[in-house]
């Protein structure tokens, strides 16, 4: 990013009003996006998750799926997102002490990036695991949302 270009908020005009990026004169790059987040529960909550065989379903799965669904949906979500044909949408979630992990993965071929598809995934991914597990604790923390690497487009790769 140029110096001129490192203080300035994209997704807001020189009026001051927000506005979608146009990105028609951008190259069409391989991009790729990785986010995180994490779901902090009790050990009992994070064993019924575990087991699988909960009334809504296999927890960990639905949450996946559920990443995966958002992802291809984040320009309804987020206003001034691009839609784009998504080439790839992964979702993982892992135990890991205190609770749940949640990792996406999204790729494209286009003009801008996926950074908020995959934070969107995650998200959503982090949301359907509480919404599952509410029953159990309604305390669990969402906690650590972010993303960790993205590659391509002008601004290159980045890693957290």
């Amino acid at each position: 990013m140029s110096g001129d270009e490192a203080g300035r908020l994209t997704h807001i005009g020189e009026d001051g009003r927000a506005r979608m990026v146009d990105v028609s004169d951008k190259a069409v790059t391989a991009r790729e996006a990785v986010a995180e987040g994490f779901v902090r529960m009790r050990p009992e909550t994070l064993a019924l998750a575990l087991a699988g065989g909960g009334r809504k379903g296999d927890v960990r799965a639905v949450a996946e799926v559920a990443g995966v669904m958002a992802a291809k949906k984040t320009s309804d979500l987020i206003p001034m997102c691009h839609p784009l044909a998504i080439t790839k949408a992964e979702v993982k979630v892992e135990p890991a002490e205190g609770g749940l992990s949640v990792t996406a993965r999204v790729k494209t071929t286009g003009q801008t990036g996926v950074e908020m598809e995959a934070l969107t995934a995650v998200s959503v991914a982090c949301l359907t695991l509480y919404d599952m597990l509410k029953a159990a604790e309604k305390g669990m923390v969402i906690e650590a949302v972010r993303l960790t690497a993205k590659r391509g487009g002008k601004s290159g790769d980045w890693t957290a």
